[in-house]
């Protein structure tokens, strides 16, 4: 099965760059999206074969989750680790779909907190589910696990998304019995899904990688390929597709 995940900063803005063309030359099993900023009822889309389940933030222009989903789910869940729409949880005959916006923790980690609070509430969700079916969990994660992970780590070293305290709540969730897919495929390649709109990063490609497919430990060896597609443009992040034997 193929899955895609891609942080869209703006769904709205992103069908205006070519989203629905890759989406469709894709066929992808399920495209979850990460940063729509928008009610459902703000955007007029429709991917023929595909089912939408949305997750959006109470506040407008804000946050938000979506899946689209060939296939029709056991169940659909939008579970409330807050208002701000950032997990939407499919179930399926095999396996479980997370899709995941994770908070940032802001400059001087003035958000650190709130981030380590719905981090403990999301792994305590995901092994709740993996107890019952194995899992993927996908999305923009705000986190580079390694040094390997972005371009200049001595220089962000203590900043949002490289501080030891979401480092430290990432290896907590490998620990719990998941495995970071890309991670496992390629142990030393260096590539990038996140890169700043200052300074012409994407150009020069200083960036980072924080957006993931984690999977229960068990399914790791039916993980074909994990392809970081940095071809992809329309938004800050490129996606992310999975392939795996499910």
């Amino acid at each position: 099965m193929k899955f895609i995940s891609w942080n869209v900063n703006g769904i709205r803005a992103c069908m205006g760059k070519g989203m629905l063309d890759y989406f469709k030359a894709s066929d992808a099993d399920f495209i979850c999206i990460q940063e729509t900023k928008a009610q459902k009822d703000q955007v007029d889309i429709d991917i023929p074969g595909y089912k939408q389940f949305w997750n959006s933030a109470e506040k407008k222009g804000y946050s938000g989750t979506l899946i689209f989903a060939k296939d029709e789910p056991l169940s659909f869940d939008v579970e409330g680790f807050d208002n701000e729409g950032r997990t939407v949880c499919l179930e399926y005959e095999n396996f479980y779909l997370v899709d995941n916006y994770v908070p940032n923790a802001q400059d001087g980690l003035a958000r650190i907190d709130y981030r380590l609070e719905w981090e403990d509430k999301r792994k305590k969700y995901l092994k709740k589910l993996d107890k019952n079916k194995p899992v993927i969990m996908c999305g923009d994660l705000n986190v580079a696990h390694n040094e390997i992970d972005l371009k200049n780590p001595k220089a962000n070293e203590g900043n949002a998304g490289f501080s030891m305290e979401e480092r430290d709540a990432f290896n907590k969730l490998l620990k719990a019995g998941f495995v970071d897919s890309y991670r496992y495929l390629y142990p030393d390649k260096v590539e990038y899904s996140w890169w700043s709109y200052r300074m012409k990063a994407r150009e020069r490609n200083v960036g980072w990688r924080i957006d993931y497919f984690i999977v229960s430990d068990r399914i790791k060896d039916q993980i074909k390929d994990v392809i970081i597609r940095t071809d992809i443009l329309g938004s800050d992040h490129c996606p992310v597709e999975l392939n795996i034997n499910i």
